[in-house]
């Protein structure tokens, strides 16, 4: 099955919609549909559209959309986590795109006292977290928040279930032992990790301090573990 992602559909069923000119693109072009194939569409909030082409055209194919299935692969959890982007972008990339296969919710990409990079262009991130679900055939579009400061974010109303990876010589409680099922927050910091005085502002604001395992991660695998295992843990 191809999945195309659309704009919210705010008119009864049936209806015609028009795709995007690089959905149209891709759809006609390069796998080459034709008229009245069946096509599946996605608004990335959980709903998934049943229609057909209408006419072959590469910048703005019409669609006949016949039928709606709602909350389609809906999960009981919800996973946020804030990273600090690498200084290496493609490494960044490489985690959004494994963390959307995998199933996340929300990122925040986080700006710490040892950060290597400060800034991002969330346009390009947007585009790669949108093929991966694409791929992955996700209905669900994780959120990609603007980038924030450390400290402004530890602050926010967040989920009560908290967590802070952190390499120290005597390791912390593993996050598999840590979470148990729910929604959660996890930081993930920069590869010279968060500073004293970060981890203890995190602690005041109700951060519990976590293991990823005995090896020193880099900053985009910590992210991927971290992922891989609260999902693992929901399944």
């Amino acid at each position: 099955m191809q999945l195309y992602f659309i704009e919210p559909v705010l008119t009864p069923l049936p209806c015609h919609i028009t795709l995007g000119s690089e959905e149209s693109f891709h759809c006609i072009k390069v796998l080459r549909m034709r008229v009245g194939d069946k096509i599946y569409l996605t608004d990335g909030l959980g709903s998934l559209f049943e229609g057909s082409i209408l006419a072959q055209d590469m910048k703005n194919c019409p669609v006949s959309v016949t039928s709606v299935t709602h909350e389609v692969g809906i999960r009981p959890f919800r996973l946020h986590l804030a990273v600090a982007p690498t200084k290496n972008i493609e490494r960044f990339e490489w985690f959004l795109e494994k963390a959307t296969e995998i199933g996340i919710d929300e990122i925040t990409p986080l700006f710490c006292e040892h950060s290597e990079r400060m800034q991002i262009r969330t346009d390009r991130l947007k585009k790669i977290i949108l093929s991966a679900a694409k791929q992955s055939l996700k209905t669900y579009l994780p959120v990609l928040n603007e980038p924030m400061k450390f400290e402004d974010f530890i602050k926010l109303n967040l989920s009560p279930s908290r967590f802070v990876a952190y390499v120290e010589e005597h390791q912390p409680v593993h996050l598999k032992l840590a979470y148990t099922r729910g929604d959660s927050v996890i930081l993930i910091g920069p590869e010279g990790d968060f500073s004293k005085k970060e981890m203890k502002k995190a602690m005041q604001c109700g951060f519990q301090p976590v293991s990823l395992g005995p090896s020193r991660l880099r900053t985009e695998t910590a992210a991927v573990v971290a992922c891989h295992i609260i999902n693992l843990t929901n399944e």
